[in-house]
C-alpha cells in the first residue's frame, strides 16, 4: 500500500524593507507551514530593519554608535553583524571597511534613499577619473573588536559602525538556517539572496542591466548566496555638486569610480557574496575577476560585461 505524497506548496511575499524590497519564498507540502514560515520571516526582517537601521534614532545600531563607553553590550545578532563586517575587512585587507559612517554621511547619504537619482550615463559622464579603490591608511576597523563571551563590541570613542550591505547578507543567512528544514526556500534581502532547502529546485537568478530594462545574464542555482552591488540605482549630487553614491573608496573616503558599475557575486553564503561583490567593484576591471572566486559577473562603464559562470546549478 502506497501513501499519497503531496507536492510542496510554494508561498511567497514581497514587502518594503531596508530601504528596498525583500522577498521570502517557502515551499512545503504542508501549506499552513509554508504560510507560517513566510510570515515569521517577514516579521523578523521588519524587526531587524528597526533594530539595525542607522536612520532610526532608537535603533540598536544608533545606540551603539552613540555610546560613550568603549565597550558596549550588544545583542547576539548585532555582535554577529559587526563581526561579519570585520571579517570582510580582514578578508579584503580593508577594502570592505565597516567604519566609514562619517564618510558616507559626508557624501550625502544621511537618510533613506528614495531615488530615482541621477541616470547612470549622466553620473558616469560627470564622474572623476577612474581608479581602483584602496584601503584607508588609518584602518579604523582594526580598532574594533567583538567578544562572544561577554556579548560586547569594543571600539575607541568616535569610531562608528556602518555594516551596510553585509548586514543584509547576515540576515539572509540567519533566515536560511531557520528555513533549511523546508522543501525549498529563497530569501531576498534587497538584492542579497540565499537559496536552499531539503529538495531545492534549480532556480533562475536573472541579473538586470544597470543601464536599461534588460536581463544581461541568468545564473541557475539550487543553493548558496548571490549578491549584487552597484552604483546604477543610487547616485546623486552632493552639496558641492559632485556626483556621489553609496560605495566608497576607503582610501579617499569618496564615492568610488573604478570602471565597474555593477558586480554580481556567487558564494556559499549571502554574507560572503555581499563581501565579494563589493570588493570586486572596488578592485576595478583588472582585479575583479580574481575576487569572484565562486563565479559571478561584472558590468563596465561602457555597458560591456564579463561573466564567470560555474555552470551547473549547485
Amino acid at each position: 500500500m502506497s501513501a499519497l505524497i503531496e507536492a510542496p506548496v510554494e508561498q511567497r511575499e514581497t514587502f518594503a524593507c531596508f530601504g528596498s524590497r525583500c522577498t521570502v519564498i517557502v515551499a512545503d507540502p504542508r501549506p499552513d507551514e509554508a504560510v507560517a514560515a513566510v510570515a515569521s520571516a517577514r516579521r523578523r526582517l521588519l524587526g531587524w530593519h528597526a533594530q539595525f537601521s542607522r536612520f532610526e534614532p532608537g535603533s540598536e545600531l544608533t545606540r551603539l554608535n552613540e555610546a560613550t563607553g568603549e565597550t558596549v553590550a550588544v545583542s547576539p545578532l548585532m555582535r554577529r553583524v559587526v563581526e561579519a563586517g570585520l571579517q570582510a575587512a580582514r578578508a579584503t585587507d580593508g577594502l570592505v571597511d565597516p567604519t566609514l559612517l562619517a564618510e558616507i554621511e559626508q557624501a550625502g547619504y544621511e537618510s533613506h534613499y528614495e531615488g530615482p537619482g541621477l541616470p547612470l550615463g549622466l553620473a558616469l559622464a560627470i564622474a572623476p577619473a577612474r581608479r581602483p579603490g584602496a584601503p584607508a591608511a588609518e584602518a579604523r576597523w582594526r580598532l574594533v573588536a567583538t567578544d562572544r563571551r561577554t556579548g560586547s563590541v569594543t571600539r575607541p570613542a568616535g569610531v562608528r559602525i556602518d555594516p551596510g550591505g553585509i548586514a543584509k547578507g547576515v540576515f539572509a543567512d540567519e533566515l536560511a538556517a531557520q528555513l533549511a528544514g523546508h522543501e525549498a526556500f529563497v530569501v531576498d534581502c534587497g538584492g542579497d539572496l540565499r537559496l536552499g532547502g531539503c529538495h531545492a529546485p534549480a532556480r533562475e537568478v536573472h541579473v538586470a542591466s544597470p543601464f536599461e530594462d534588460a536581463v544581461l545574464h541568468t545564473f541557475v542555482r539550487r543553493g548558496g548566496g548571490v549578491a549584487t552591488s552597484g552604483i546604477g540605482k543610487r547616485s546623486w549630487l552632493d552639496g558641492d555638486g559632485h556626483v556621489s553614491h553609496h560605495l566608497l573608496d576607503p582610501a579617499s573616503g569618496r564615492p568610488a569610480f573604478t570602471g565597474i558599475v555593477q558586480v554580481t557575486a556567487l558564494a556559499p553564503t549571502a554574507t560572503e557574496a555581499e563581501m565579494l561583490s563589493k570588493a570586486a567593484l572596488l578592485r576595478g576591471p583588472a582585479g575583479a575577476g580574481a575576487v569572484l572566486v565562486h563565479g559571478g559577473m561584472f558590468v563596465l562603464d561602457d555597458g560591456n560585461y564579463v561573466v564567470l559562470d560555474p555552470g551547473a546549478a549547485i
